[in-house]
């Protein structure tokens, strides 16, 4: 259900996750989680509410954390569900991506009472609800296993017109090192391991906090600054795709005249439709990939909080 089909606009937030595994059995399958609330005598896939303070990508990794017990890392997004809460003039909206579990147990709690590791074909006829099937279609429709390349423009530099030394040295203000800070726990929910950055400074101080959260350093990518994409355009793109085979989860910050023009390029040689977006600074692009081909592409706008609001 969406919006436009209730009068009610969503004033609850959640946010979920599809949470899958290998089996253990027959490693060329897969099994998805599905938790038991007894609260509700039903059968779903793990989601919550959104704390304040956090975004949806947080509140996902935590909800799946405290459902099920393991951690996760986060891949492709797979849709929004809006529906109402019986009883109430609320609207809840939650937001769902796949997860690959990592390490973990099961404990029961106050909420979730049993964990089943099912096949999606099990799940199918277990979900207690219409929209967790749906859910589950939009997971089916691509592969699960896929590689992440998490692509972020840089965050907030004030204004060029305004710096008066060169511009390669132009650092963040206020607003864009706090963005920085908050993208810690953003990449980081996707499993980022790896850091690279165009030769700039704003792009270096983009990704600084989280090179230092995973004791790494940040290898510079001056064919992904804007003199050196659009000097080199062929060299860039094959770069940026190379970086994506290198292994790992890679993060790469580059810049607002760089990232749309690289995107759409690769988006169109793999038959990916992107998402309406407005590429707003400190933004990150989810990239995902099988087999080297581009299968999803997904925005997240900003990597600061909104704190939900009744209404």
């Amino acid at each position: 259900m969406s919006d436009g089909e209730n009068p009610l606009r969503a004033n609850i937030f959640a946010a979920g996750a599809v949470l899958w595994r290998n089996s253990p059995h027959r490693p060329d399958e897969i099994s998805v989680a599905l938790v038991h609330r007894p609260k509700y005598d039903d059968w779903s896939f793990p989601k919550g509410k959104i704390d304040p303070g956090e975004t949806s990508v947080d509140a996902a990794v935590r909800e799946v954390a405290e459902e099920t017990g393991f951690e996760a890392r986060l891949g492709r997004y797979l849709s929004t569900v809006t529906y109402p809460i019986p009883g109430h003039r609320k609207m809840k909206k939650v937001d769902y991506w796949a997860a690959y579990a990592l390490d973990g147990k099961f404990e029961p709690n106050s909420e979730v009472d049993e964990l089943r590791w099912v096949t999606p074909e099990q799940a199918e006829s277990q979900l207690s609800y219409p929209m967790d099937h749906k859910i589950l279609r939009r997971f089916l429709k691509q592969p699960p296993d896929t590689t992440t390349v998490l692509l972020v423009r840089h965050a907030k530099a004030g204004r060029r017109s305004r710096y008066k030394g060169d511009d390669a040295l132009r650092p963040l203000d206020a607003v864009g090192e706090a963005q920085a800070t908050a993208l810690v726990a953003e990449l980081t929910a996707f499993g980022a391991d790896s850091v690279h950055a165009a030769n700039r400074r704003r792009c270096v101080q983009t990704v600084q906090p989280l090179a230092d959260e995973l004791s790494v350093s940040i290898t510079l990518e001056p064919l992904l600054s804007e003199e050196g994409y659009w000097d080199s355009l062929d060299a860039a793109r094959r770069r940026a795709v190379e970086i994506a085979t290198l292994g790992g989860v890679r993060t790469i910050c580059s810049q607002g005249k760089v990232i749309p023009d690289l995107l759409q390029w690769w988006a169109d040689r793999d038959g990916v439709k992107l998402p309406p977006n407005r590429n707003r600074k400190g933004s990150v692009w989810v990239l995902s990939l099988h087999n080297g081909t581009l299968i999803a592409a997904d925005h997240l706008a900003s990597p600061l909080p909104k704190v939900p609001t009744d209404g």
